[in-house]
């Protein structure tokens, strides 16, 4: 078997025990509950926290690594500094998938007639089962990055929206089968799909490349000759999970903490109604996070003085632009101006889902937002590893 068939055969295999989990039931529910319907089984099965617990806490370490430098350095400090990361993310994720489990482990035992014996060893055994469905799933997610194909993480959070998708689109012709909705937003709202599919893969595909000439240098007994090359720079470097995430956390961690504090006040329900999702002030509070978060996360991940010193010491200058921190401040201004337009890009395709839902043009079958990102760019990021394993093993380009 060749390499590459061999990283799609364990991929498959994982995705396939990922969606087999979702039809197991959590132990300790009456057999006669509603439940044990198919359509509410995945929400109430061993995976029905999914993934996000350490896509939560990942993101939370992520956030800390921008603001505490210390961190941040060990975050680059070699293998040894990326494991220590690791730990920290996964004590995280349990920390969250624990405090979710007992919630949800609560919540079921109130339910007359759904637990066959309520108590204490419910929700004990409730909160583990949950609890390694999450650490399963992040295993599961390792095992493909490291020996399949393509972002685990990613990957599982594609197959849980694709797999939705069937369902929402028979829920939206039952709609038009029963005069509900009319034809014309059914066309708006796949045409409206297709046109973001395009945006997103035209974006997520382009670069700004920025010309660089290196010099005739030796190394040891080998000689370089001059030679020119591209410094590619992405229109969108700040990636969607990060902004688009954790955008809507900065509205709701302010009003959930003041819940908490002060109780359910009259100014907190107005605050509430106010900012509650697809509201105008939401909108925009929501569209100014993610734009901000945009360029706070692309300073962190493309660095100026860092891409400066790297192709002063290689040898390397841009065309009319001297060395050192006049290439910083160049490269500082093509970086800007790029994040730019892809903010406003990610604001755009973010909020869609929103600003249809205030607009009441939206249906179940709604493939926009993060979940077309998400998907869009698991299939891109799928489709350059393919190619790339591809062409290493010598196979036929795809």
């Amino acid at each position: 078997m060749s390499e590459l068939a061999r990283r799609i055969a364990i991929t498959i295999g994982a995705l396939l025990i990922f969606r087999l989990g979702f039809s197991i039931p959590v132990a300790g529910l009456s057999p006669q509950s509603a439940v044990f319907r198919p359509d509410a089984i995945a929400r109430l099965s061993i995976f029905s926290l999914s993934i996000l617990p350490y896509l939560s806490a990942a993101i939370i370490i992520q956030l800390v690594s921008v603001v505490w430098g210390r961190l941040s350095a060990l975050e680059r400090s070699g293998e040894a500094g990326r494991r220590a990361i690791a730990r920290y993310t996964l004590i995280l994720t349990l920390l969250l998938a624990a405090f979710q489990a007992f919630g949800i482990a609560s919540a079921l035992q109130n339910i007359r007639g759904l637990v066959v014996e309520p108590g204490d060893w419910f929700v004990l055994a409730t909160i583990a089962t949950l609890v390694g469905g999450v650490f399963v799933l992040v295993w599961l997610s390792e095992l493909i990055t490291r020996h399949g194909v393509g972002n685990g993480l990613a990957l599982i959070m594609s197959v849980g929206i694709v797999t939705a998708l069937p369902a929402e689109i028979a829920g939206t012709i039952e709609l038009l089968r029963q005069g509900a909705v009319t034809g014309n937003l059914v066309l708006f709202n796949v045409v409206l799909s297709i046109a973001l599919v395009v945006l997103v893969v035209l974006v997520e595909s382009a670069r700004r490349n920025v010309p660089v000439q290196y010099a005739a240098r030796q190394v040891g007994k080998r000689v370089f000759a001059p030679r020119a090359a591209v410094l590619p720079i992405k229109l969108n470097s700040a990636g969607f999970l990060i902004p688009v995430t954790v955008a809507p956390w900065i509205i709701n961690l302010p009003l959930a903490l003041a819940a908490a504090v002060f109780g359910q006040t009259p100014w907190l329900a107005a605050a509430y109604a106010q900012l509650s999702y697809a509201k105008p002030l939401y909108i925009g509070l929501v569209s100014i996070a993610v734009f901000v978060l945009a360029f706070i996360y692309t300073a962190r991940v493309l660095d100026p003085e860092q891409a400066a010193a790297t192709l002063q010491a290689h040898g390397g200058t841009i065309p009319g632009v001297a060395p050192g921190d006049a290439t910083a401040d160049h490269l500082d201004r093509i970086a800007s101006l790029t994040t730019v337009v892809g903010a406003v890009y990610l604001v755009a395709v973010s909020l869609i889902p929103a600003v249809q839902l205030a607009s009441g043009t939206v249906l179940p079958y709604n493939f926009g937002g993060g979940s077309l990102l998400i998907v869009v760019c698991t299939i891109l990021d799928l489709k350059k590893q393919v190619r790339d394993l591809s062409l290493t093993n010598g196979g036929e380009r795809i």
